[in-house]
Protein backbone atom coordinates (compact mmCIF):
# COMPACT_ATOMS: atom_id res chain seq x y z
CA UNK A 1 0.00 0.00 0.00
CA UNK A 2 3.02 2.45 0.65
CA UNK A 3 4.83 1.76 -2.88
CA UNK A 4 2.10 2.69 -5.29
CA UNK A 5 1.53 6.32 -4.09
CA UNK A 6 5.55 6.26 -3.67
CA UNK A 7 5.39 5.38 -7.52
CA UNK A 8 2.94 7.81 -8.22
CA UNK A 9 5.09 10.92 -6.71
CA UNK A 10 8.43 9.48 -8.50
CA UNK A 11 6.40 9.87 -11.70
CA UNK A 12 5.10 13.39 -11.43
CA UNK A 13 8.62 14.81 -10.45
CA UNK A 14 9.78 13.23 -13.49
CA UNK A 15 7.39 14.26 -15.61
CA UNK A 16 7.49 17.67 -13.92
CA UNK A 17 11.39 17.97 -14.49
CA UNK A 18 11.04 17.04 -18.12
CA UNK A 19 8.82 19.48 -18.28
CA UNK A 20 11.14 22.52 -17.42
CA UNK A 21 13.83 20.73 -19.58
CA UNK A 22 12.21 21.06 -22.61
CA UNK A 23 10.42 24.17 -24.09
CA UNK A 24 8.82 24.73 -27.98
CA UNK A 25 6.73 27.25 -29.64
CA UNK A 26 3.30 27.15 -27.89
CA UNK A 27 1.88 30.31 -30.41
CA UNK A 28 2.80 32.45 -33.84
CA UNK A 29 6.46 33.10 -33.39
CA UNK A 30 7.14 36.69 -33.76
CA UNK A 31 10.50 37.57 -36.15
CA UNK A 32 10.70 41.30 -35.58
CA UNK A 33 13.29 43.55 -37.68
CA UNK A 34 14.03 47.10 -36.86
CA UNK A 35 14.40 48.64 -40.50
CA UNK A 36 11.92 49.00 -43.09
CA UNK A 37 11.75 45.82 -46.45
CA UNK A 38 14.31 45.48 -48.65
CA UNK A 39 17.53 45.67 -46.91
CA UNK A 40 19.80 43.26 -44.67
CA UNK A 41 17.89 43.27 -41.65
CA UNK A 42 14.57 42.32 -43.48
CA UNK A 43 16.62 40.19 -45.97
CA UNK A 44 17.86 37.84 -42.92
CA UNK A 45 14.46 37.94 -41.20
CA UNK A 46 12.54 36.26 -44.30
CA UNK A 47 15.75 33.81 -44.68
CA UNK A 48 15.32 32.50 -41.23
CA UNK A 49 11.24 32.63 -41.11
CA UNK A 50 11.30 30.91 -44.36
CA UNK A 51 13.93 28.24 -43.52
CA UNK A 52 12.18 27.49 -40.36
CA UNK A 53 8.90 27.13 -41.82
CA UNK A 54 9.61 25.13 -44.74
CA UNK A 55 11.87 22.44 -42.66
CA UNK A 56 9.25 22.52 -40.27
CA UNK A 57 11.80 22.89 -37.85
CA UNK A 58 9.08 25.18 -35.73
CA UNK A 59 5.66 23.47 -34.81
CA UNK A 60 3.84 26.89 -34.98
CA UNK A 61 3.05 29.52 -37.82
CA UNK A 62 5.85 32.19 -37.53
CA UNK A 63 5.71 36.21 -39.20
CA UNK A 64 8.47 38.68 -39.97
CA UNK A 65 7.47 41.90 -38.23
CA UNK A 66 8.92 45.07 -39.56
CA UNK A 67 9.24 47.72 -37.18
CA UNK A 68 11.47 50.46 -38.60
CA UNK A 69 12.26 53.68 -36.89
CA UNK A 70 14.52 55.17 -34.27
CA UNK A 71 17.55 53.38 -35.44
CA UNK A 72 16.26 50.10 -34.52
CA UNK A 73 15.12 51.28 -31.00
CA UNK A 74 11.17 51.00 -31.84
CA UNK A 75 11.83 46.84 -32.48
CA UNK A 76 13.55 46.92 -29.64
CA UNK A 77 11.48 48.48 -27.15
CA UNK A 78 8.92 46.38 -28.85
CA UNK A 79 10.44 43.00 -28.10
CA UNK A 80 12.04 44.38 -24.61
CA UNK A 81 8.37 44.38 -23.20
CA UNK A 82 7.88 40.46 -23.80
CA UNK A 83 10.55 39.80 -21.00
CA UNK A 84 10.18 35.78 -20.69
CA UNK A 85 8.26 35.48 -23.66
CA UNK A 86 10.35 33.46 -26.40
CA UNK A 87 7.48 33.82 -29.11
CA UNK A 88 9.45 36.76 -29.76
CA UNK A 89 12.59 37.39 -31.58
CA UNK A 90 14.65 40.11 -32.76
CA UNK A 91 17.14 40.68 -35.74
CA UNK A 92 20.12 42.94 -34.73
CA UNK A 93 23.23 44.72 -35.90
CA UNK A 94 25.75 46.23 -34.04
CA UNK A 95 23.48 49.04 -33.54
CA UNK A 96 22.16 47.16 -30.40
CA UNK A 97 25.26 48.29 -28.73
CA UNK A 98 26.17 51.58 -30.79
CA UNK A 99 22.53 53.27 -30.02
CA UNK A 100 23.52 52.28 -26.11
CA UNK A 101 26.79 54.14 -26.53
CA UNK A 102 25.18 57.54 -28.37
CA UNK A 103 22.85 57.73 -25.85
CA UNK A 104 19.70 56.98 -28.82
CA UNK A 105 18.55 54.59 -25.87
CA UNK A 106 18.74 53.18 -22.72
CA UNK A 107 18.38 49.77 -24.12
CA UNK A 108 21.69 48.00 -24.57
CA UNK A 109 22.65 44.09 -24.70
CA UNK A 110 22.29 43.12 -21.16
CA UNK A 111 18.24 43.83 -21.71
CA UNK A 112 18.00 40.97 -23.96
CA UNK A 113 18.74 37.06 -24.42
CA UNK A 114 21.89 36.21 -26.24
CA UNK A 115 20.35 33.41 -28.71
CA UNK A 116 22.67 33.22 -31.87
CA UNK A 117 24.82 35.31 -34.15
CA UNK A 118 24.19 34.34 -37.73
CA UNK A 119 26.97 35.65 -39.99
CA UNK A 120 29.42 38.88 -40.40
CA UNK A 121 28.33 41.47 -43.29
CA UNK A 122 30.93 43.61 -44.77
CA UNK A 123 30.81 46.82 -45.21
CA UNK A 124 30.87 48.17 -49.24
CA UNK A 125 31.47 52.17 -50.26
CA UNK A 126 28.82 53.06 -53.17
CA UNK A 127 28.59 55.88 -55.51
CA UNK A 128 26.66 56.62 -58.72
CA UNK A 129 28.07 55.46 -61.77
CA UNK A 130 29.16 59.10 -63.42
CA UNK A 131 30.02 60.34 -60.10
CA UNK A 132 33.25 62.13 -60.16
CA UNK A 133 34.87 59.61 -57.24
CA UNK A 134 36.20 56.90 -59.60
CA UNK A 135 37.73 54.38 -57.24
CA UNK A 136 39.07 54.45 -53.23
CA UNK A 137 41.87 56.38 -53.83
CA UNK A 138 39.72 59.45 -55.56
CA UNK A 139 37.55 59.21 -52.62
CA UNK A 140 39.77 58.96 -49.80
CA UNK A 141 41.84 62.17 -51.33
CA UNK A 142 38.42 64.00 -51.41
CA UNK A 143 37.48 63.32 -48.19
CA UNK A 144 41.04 63.67 -46.86
CA UNK A 145 41.00 67.57 -48.58
CA UNK A 146 37.37 68.58 -48.30
CA UNK A 147 34.98 65.79 -45.66
CA UNK A 148 32.07 67.92 -46.39
CA UNK A 149 32.22 67.69 -50.22
CA UNK A 150 30.82 64.10 -49.80
CA UNK A 151 27.10 63.42 -48.11
CA UNK A 152 26.74 59.78 -47.32
CA UNK A 153 24.14 58.17 -46.48
CA UNK A 154 23.62 54.82 -44.26
CA UNK A 155 21.16 53.00 -41.87
CA UNK A 156 19.75 53.20 -39.53
CA UNK A 157 21.22 55.65 -36.96
CA UNK A 158 24.28 58.16 -36.83
CA UNK A 159 26.53 55.85 -35.00
CA UNK A 160 25.44 52.65 -36.35
CA UNK A 161 27.87 50.22 -37.70
CA UNK A 162 27.45 51.86 -41.03
CA UNK A 163 28.85 55.24 -40.11
CA UNK A 164 31.59 53.43 -38.19
CA UNK A 165 32.80 52.21 -41.24
CA UNK A 166 33.29 55.67 -42.64
CA UNK A 167 34.48 56.76 -39.43
CA UNK A 168 37.30 54.30 -39.64
CA UNK A 169 37.93 55.00 -43.23
CA UNK A 170 38.52 58.45 -42.44
CA UNK A 171 40.53 57.35 -39.58
CA UNK A 172 42.70 55.35 -41.99
CA UNK A 173 43.26 58.39 -44.22
CA UNK A 174 44.21 60.89 -41.16
CA UNK A 175 41.54 62.97 -41.20
CA UNK A 176 38.79 63.41 -38.23
CA UNK A 177 35.54 61.35 -38.40
CA UNK A 178 33.40 63.37 -36.89
CA UNK A 179 34.05 65.95 -40.34
CA UNK A 180 32.49 63.65 -42.42
CA UNK A 181 28.85 64.99 -43.53
CA UNK A 182 26.55 62.40 -42.59
CA UNK A 183 23.14 61.43 -43.17
CA UNK A 184 20.88 58.26 -41.58
CA UNK A 185 17.90 56.79 -43.14
CA UNK A 186 15.57 54.02 -41.53
CA UNK A 187 16.73 51.38 -44.10
CA UNK A 188 20.02 50.72 -46.39
CA UNK A 189 17.06 50.50 -49.14
CA UNK A 190 16.10 54.13 -48.74
CA UNK A 191 19.64 55.41 -48.78
CA UNK A 192 20.17 53.66 -51.66
CA UNK A 193 17.66 55.30 -53.30
CA UNK A 194 18.76 58.49 -52.26
CA UNK A 195 21.80 57.74 -53.53
CA UNK A 196 20.57 56.45 -57.07
CA UNK A 197 18.59 59.60 -57.19
CA UNK A 198 21.43 61.84 -56.76
CA UNK A 199 20.38 63.33 -53.53
CA UNK A 200 23.51 61.81 -51.92
CA UNK A 201 27.08 60.97 -52.98
CA UNK A 202 28.42 57.65 -51.60
CA UNK A 203 26.58 54.73 -49.32
CA UNK A 204 27.72 52.45 -46.95
CA UNK A 205 26.49 49.33 -46.71
CA UNK A 206 26.24 45.39 -47.46
CA UNK A 207 27.38 43.84 -50.88
CA UNK A 208 23.96 41.86 -51.40
CA UNK A 209 21.88 45.18 -50.90
CA UNK A 210 23.70 47.18 -54.35
CA UNK A 211 25.17 44.31 -56.03
CA UNK A 212 21.88 44.39 -58.61
CA UNK A 213 22.27 48.12 -59.29
CA UNK A 214 25.82 47.11 -59.91
CA UNK A 215 25.53 44.76 -62.03
CA UNK A 216 23.10 46.84 -63.82
CA UNK A 217 25.49 49.51 -63.85
CA UNK A 218 23.01 51.65 -62.08
CA UNK A 219 26.04 52.06 -59.21
CA UNK A 220 29.82 51.77 -58.58
CA UNK A 221 31.24 50.43 -55.62
CA UNK A 222 35.08 52.11 -54.66
CA UNK A 223 36.03 49.96 -52.32
CA UNK A 224 34.92 47.15 -49.96
CA UNK A 225 35.93 46.86 -45.97
CA UNK A 226 36.70 43.03 -46.25
CA UNK A 227 39.90 41.04 -45.65
CA UNK A 228 39.61 39.42 -49.52
CA UNK A 229 37.64 40.29 -52.53
CA UNK A 230 34.20 38.98 -53.05
CA UNK A 231 33.05 36.17 -55.65
CA UNK A 232 30.92 36.71 -58.50
CA UNK A 233 29.63 40.15 -59.77
CA UNK A 234 31.52 41.83 -57.61
CA UNK A 235 34.81 40.31 -58.38
CA UNK A 236 36.78 43.11 -60.05
CA UNK A 237 36.36 45.36 -57.16
CA UNK A 238 39.55 46.04 -54.83
CA UNK A 239 39.21 45.93 -51.30
CA UNK A 240 40.68 48.91 -49.03
CA UNK A 241 43.86 47.79 -48.42
CA UNK A 242 44.37 46.78 -51.91
CA UNK A 243 44.13 50.33 -52.85
CA UNK A 244 46.44 51.05 -49.47
CA UNK A 245 44.16 52.07 -46.58
CA UNK A 246 43.86 49.52 -43.88
CA UNK A 247 39.99 49.11 -43.21
CA UNK A 248 38.24 46.07 -42.64
CA UNK A 249 34.96 45.98 -40.93
CA UNK A 250 31.45 44.46 -41.05
CA UNK A 251 28.24 44.61 -38.85
CA UNK A 252 26.86 40.89 -37.54
CA UNK A 253 23.42 40.14 -37.96
CA UNK A 254 22.30 38.16 -35.18
CA UNK A 255 19.22 36.85 -33.60
CA UNK A 256 17.99 37.76 -29.65
CA UNK A 257 15.20 37.55 -27.54
CA UNK A 258 13.34 39.46 -24.52
CA UNK A 259 14.58 39.41 -21.48
CA UNK A 260 14.15 36.51 -18.38
CA UNK A 261 14.01 33.41 -21.42
CA UNK A 262 14.61 29.90 -19.62
CA UNK A 263 17.71 27.84 -20.61
CA UNK A 264 15.06 25.86 -22.03
CA UNK A 265 14.06 28.56 -24.54
CA UNK A 266 17.46 29.50 -24.91
CA UNK A 267 18.08 25.93 -26.27
CA UNK A 268 15.12 25.26 -28.36
CA UNK A 269 15.98 28.52 -30.55
CA UNK A 270 19.88 28.32 -30.24
CA UNK A 271 19.12 24.57 -31.84
CA UNK A 272 16.25 25.87 -34.15
CA UNK A 273 19.10 28.25 -35.55
CA UNK A 274 21.81 26.04 -35.78
CA UNK A 275 19.98 23.68 -38.56
CA UNK A 276 18.85 26.87 -40.33
CA UNK A 277 22.62 27.57 -40.38
CA UNK A 278 23.33 24.12 -41.72
CA UNK A 279 20.81 24.03 -44.29
CA UNK A 280 22.17 24.34 -48.36
CA UNK A 281 19.59 27.28 -48.47
CA UNK A 282 20.95 29.08 -45.63
CA UNK A 283 25.02 28.68 -47.47
CA UNK A 284 23.35 29.64 -50.63
CA UNK A 285 21.94 32.70 -49.25
CA UNK A 286 25.34 33.75 -47.62
CA UNK A 287 27.30 33.47 -51.02
CA UNK A 288 24.17 34.93 -53.07
CA UNK A 289 24.17 38.40 -50.20
CA UNK A 290 28.29 38.01 -49.93
CA UNK A 291 27.80 37.04 -46.10
CA UNK A 292 30.71 35.58 -44.11
CA UNK A 293 29.55 32.34 -41.93
CA UNK A 294 30.33 33.64 -38.45
CA UNK A 295 27.37 31.25 -36.33
CA UNK A 296 28.08 31.36 -32.93
CA UNK A 297 25.24 31.19 -29.78
CA UNK A 298 24.53 31.91 -26.69
CA UNK A 299 27.27 32.61 -23.99
CA UNK A 300 30.10 32.84 -26.88
CA UNK A 301 28.13 35.68 -28.44
CA UNK A 302 27.01 37.08 -25.39
CA UNK A 303 31.35 37.43 -24.64
CA UNK A 304 32.01 38.59 -28.45
CA UNK A 305 28.90 41.67 -28.02
CA UNK A 306 30.88 42.29 -24.57
CA UNK A 307 34.20 42.99 -26.74
CA UNK A 308 32.56 44.49 -29.72
CA UNK A 309 31.22 46.89 -27.27
CA UNK A 310 34.21 48.11 -26.18
CA UNK A 311 36.17 48.53 -29.41
CA UNK A 312 33.14 50.21 -31.00
CA UNK A 313 32.89 53.03 -28.06
CA UNK A 314 36.44 53.74 -29.20
CA UNK A 315 36.07 54.56 -32.74
CA UNK A 316 31.84 56.49 -31.30
CA UNK A 317 34.74 58.95 -28.85
CA UNK A 318 36.27 59.91 -32.53
CA UNK A 319 32.87 60.25 -33.84
CA UNK A 320 32.12 63.02 -31.09
CA UNK A 321 28.83 60.50 -30.52
CA UNK A 322 29.85 58.63 -27.51
CA UNK A 323 27.34 59.50 -24.57
CA UNK A 324 27.48 56.72 -22.10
Amino acid sequence: MIIRPLIFIAAALICGLASAQSWSPQKNVEIVVGSAPGGSNDKTGRTVEKILSEKRLVPTSITVNNKPGGGGNISLTYVSQKAGDAHYLAVVTPSLLTNHIVGQSSLNYTDFTAVASLFNDYIVFAVNPDSGIKNGRDLADRLKKDPKSVSVGFATALGSHNHIGAGLLMKAIGGEAKALKAIAFKGSAEAITALLGGHIDLVTTAAGNVDAQVAAGKLRIVGIAANQRFPGALASVPTWKEQGINVVFGGWRAIVGPRGMTAAQSAYWEGALRKVAETPEWKQDLEKNYWSDDFATGEQFRKDMVTDYASMKSVLVDLGLARN
